[in-house]
């Protein structure tokens, strides 16, 4: 892992980008940082995380890192001894991490709780919607690093992706006070969504999605196939995370919409 800082003393801000390895758009957020070198008015620490699976190209290297935490410095994979060294480094931190998804252009949050500090961030950030992770969130940085915050700033590998993520680790900066906040207001009605279930994908060679990220799905409508066969909703719900290829044995996940922001 690398770890850089702008500014002097002990950090109580960090972005942490590249915790799976096929989603540079985190290590360039936090190169644009720091080749831009920006004045600061409090530090902070600028993470890269699994540079040993950015190299080989690979989300990860032995284990997804992102369900790995707390992890064990004297653990048997790598993921696990990176994930401990992250939560002893930055887990006091107020932490902005980003992400790239398969299934959605543009940048949302996801946080696994809607605390006081994320009703303040989250509308800063220029992102569409706001999920709560509610109970899925075994294993994920926020186990480590409480006061974090994800955000997924577009397709995997885009440089959309990267631009978002440069983009959004700014307007973090700002709302935390870091850098000066942006004169644009925050969001007003930025719905929240929080998830539900998992759907399943049963074995197939072939998967298609209908349905659009965030858009209800009433209940007995088609949302997705398997080698043809359709996928009906048995009740209705809001798809988040939803594709046909991001995972390997779910689509993505059912959510309830279930307000705004601020």
């Amino acid at each position: 892992m690398r770890i850089e800082q702008l500014g002097t003393g002990e950090p109580e801000y960090a972005v942490i980008g590249s915790i799976h390895g096929d989603e540079p758009c985190g290590m360039r957020a936090v190169e644009d940082l720091l080749a831009e070198s920006p004045d600061v008015q409090q530090p902070v620490a600028l993470a890269v995380a699994n540079e040993e699976a950015l190299a080989a190209g690979e989300r990860y290297l032995e284990e997804d890192l992102n369900r790995t935490f707390p992890g064990d410095p004297d653990g048997d994979t790598h993921e696990s001894r990176l994930a401990a060294e992250i939560g002893e480094r930055l887990g006091e931190c107020t932490t902005l991490c980003l992400h790239s998804t398969q299934s959605y252009g543009n940048p949302f949050a996801i946080v696994d709780e809607v605390t006081d500090y994320a009703r303040h961030i989250c509308p800063r950030l220029g992102v569409d919607a706001v999920v709560d992770a509610g109970t899925e969130t075994d294993g994920r940085l926020f186990e480590s690093v409480p006061r974090t915050i994800e955000v997924e700033c577009g397709y995997q590998g885009s440089e959309t992706a990267a631009a978002n993520a440069t983009r959004v680790a700014r307007a973090f900066l700002g709302a935390v006070g870091v850098l000066p906040e942006a004169e644009r207001p925050p969001a007003d009605g930025l719905p929240v969504f929080r998830l539900r279930d998992p759907i399943p994908k049963g074995a197939a060679s072939e998967y298609e999605v209908y349905a659009d990220n965030f858009t209800e799905v009433p209940a007995g409508t088609a949302f997705a196939a398997a080698d043809g066969a359709e996928v009906v909703a048995e009740e209705g719900f809001y798809p988040v995370l939803l594709s046909p290829e991001g995972y390997e044995h779910v689509y993505g996940y059912a959510a309830d919409r279930v307000g705004t922001l601020p």
